[in-house]
């Protein structure tokens, strides 16, 4: 699938390019140049135009850029758990479900479509659980949160002025308040012919969803996790007997890497969840790594889940300051 879209200067370029790994800053250059950048399955065309000059200085400026974005992709969906209860965030999840708590007026569900619309994958599969009635609910409104309306009451109809609804197809199945990951997985399993995408309702990161689906493809294995290291909640003390020779504001943890989500998976897993009162994280997770089917991509940049009120906090904190490295749309 291809996507052309406008950029109208360098700084659009850069804030494009930053979605991944690799930063281009190419503000000025000394010819025209057909610039071709290809990094994993992903392919930027940078075009420059037309020669100006500039307090006597001449130079080449970005007057057309344009983005063709490939992904080798069989129209991946993506799935979604976001039926859990959220008892450790309770002060929120008490009157709507975690997914639906908001950063930066948006629900981090919302947030977590957004990274993976940015690579194209715009066929969400949500499973809802506790009170999955209020998700239904804000995408059946969804075109009018996103529209600018006037409402005629008199006459009984409403005119819309502005919208800016997302290209998604999104699909919401009922899963159960109680029902384990595994389990919620196994209820979405016939909307789940191909390979597909799978991620917690409450975590994000600015992860190469197309590098991660690359490598998937390379290895070969029914599931693909990808592997982060958290970083610690405290700061870290470096001591020499009472002597503290240096200190690491929240250090990456212990050193191991864990399940960060965002797994591609094959429908075939599915296959290893006994009933709905599995638990995903427990055998079938469990087989793959014991029938060598589970691989890992391992995720250095920023990752996050929203676990307690404290997370949120900076989470919203980071947006707020126009910081959230997960905004890679």
């Amino acid at each position: 699938m291809e996507y052309v879209g406008y950029l109208p200067n360098a700084r659009s370029a850069r804030r494009f390019v930053a979605a991944g790994h690799n930063v281009f800053c190419l503000a000025t250059i000394s010819e025209k140049t057909h610039i071709k950048i290809t990094r994993t399955t992903l392919t930027f065309w940078f075009l420059t135009a037309e020669y100006t000059k500039d307090n006597g200085n001449s130079h080449w400026v970005f007057e057309n850029l344009y983005r063709s974005m490939i992904i080798e992709r069989e129209n991946l969906k993506s799935v979604i758990l976001a039926g859990g209860l959220g008892t450790r965030i309770s002060e929120e999840s008490h009157t709507r479900p975690k997914p639906m708590i908001e950063i930066g007026g948006k629900p981090i569900l919302w947030h977590i479509m957004k990274i993976y619309g940015t690579y194209g994958i715009t066929d969400f599969v949500i499973c809802c659980g506790y009170k999955g009635y209020v998700i239904k609910e804000y995408f059946a409104n969804y075109f009018l949160h996103m529209s600018d309306i006037t409402f005629d009451l008199a006459g009984n109809s409403m005119r819309i002025h502005r919208q800016n609804a997302e290209p998604w197809h999104v699909t919401l199945v009922d899963t159960g308040e109680t029902t384990m990951t595994g389990g919620r997985l196994l209820r979405a399993r016939q909307h789940l012919d191909s390979t597909f995408c799978l991620t917690y309702g409450d975590g994000v990161a600015n992860v190469d969803i197309a590098a991660l689906i690359n490598h998937h493809k390379e290895n070969g294995k029914e599931a693909t996790v990808t592997a982060i290291q958290p970083s610690g909640r405290y700061g870290a003390l470096d001591l020499s007997g009472d002597t503290v020779r240096g200190f690491e504001e929240k250090p990456k943890g212990d050193g191991q890497w864990v399940n960060g989500g965002f797994l591609i998976c094959e429908p075939s897993v599915i296959d290893r969840i006994a009933d709905e009162a599995t638990p995903f994280e427990a055998e079938p997770m469990i087989g793959l790594a014991r029938d060598s089917e589970l691989s890992a991509f391992r995720h250095t940049g920023f990752w996050a889940a929203m676990d307690t009120l404290r997370d949120k906090k900076m989470l919203e904190t980071m947006w707020a300051q126009g910081n959230a490295p997960w905004k890679v749309w």
